[in-house]
């Protein structure tokens, strides 16, 4: 189990507590430690956050696959935007659940994951569905959220993370969070990237 907030690494210990048939091996705060833990431990599934300090969550799992081909992993997430589910699906995740989920649903998709399957939840397939028929003719930012919008611009004028925190008053974290979320809406890996997309849309200022 690998999340930097031990607010919810307790309560998956009180959820899990209840089911005899799944136990945690050992917990991590970070993707460096994770891969400590499963390079010296003996594990049937990795359950993960995305949003960790200094951790790249695609390299993440694209590392856990790579030394530990037949290990399942859960991406346990507060993002419920559906071109973050299909990222880390691409990436090789077995499955994807947002933190919102009731824990029957937690427990079904561990289990789910565990014996070989996959998992994502109804009502976001359905938008990686929709999303995806959107997508036809549309231009990738009339997808993002007006907070969204707003930070791509100012990422666009050349802004850096904590300017954009302190502009739109938010926390740095935050912040960094809906940059994430706008490289992968607009599926851009870097900057440069980035700010290209924004030229050749007129999004710079």
């Amino acid at each position: 189990m690998a999340d930097d907030h031990a607010v919810v690494r307790r309560g998956l210990r009180h959820i899990l507590a209840t089911t005899p048939d799944l136990t945690i091996g050992a917990e991590a705060g970070n993707g460096a430690e994770a891969l400590e833990k499963l390079r010296t431990g003996q594990f049937d599934v990795v359950l993960m956050d995305i949003s960790m300090p200094g951790t790249d969550a695609v390299e993440l799992i694209g590392q856990i696959k790579k030394e530990h081909p037949r290990m399942p992993v859960l991406v346990h997430s507060m993002h419920a935007e559906s071109p973050v589910a299909s990222r880390m699906l691409k990436a090789g995740a077995a499955g994807y659940i947002t933190k919102d989920s009731d824990p029957e649903q937690l427990l079904a998709a561990l289990r789910k994951v565990a014996a070989g399957g996959r998992y994502i939840a109804a009502e976001l397939a359905e938008q990686m569905v929709f999303s995806e028929d959107a997508r036809h003719g549309k231009p990738l930012h009339e997808l993002l959220s007006a907070r969204e919008s707003q930070v791509l611009g100012l990422l666009a004028a050349g802004r850096g993370i904590k300017d954009i925190a302190r502009e739109l008053h938010l926390s740095p974290k935050t912040a960094s969070t809906y940059k994430t979320r706008v490289m992968e809406k607009l599926k851009v890996e870097s900057d440069a990237e980035l700010f290209r997309y924004a030229i050749t849309h007129q999004l710079a200022k």
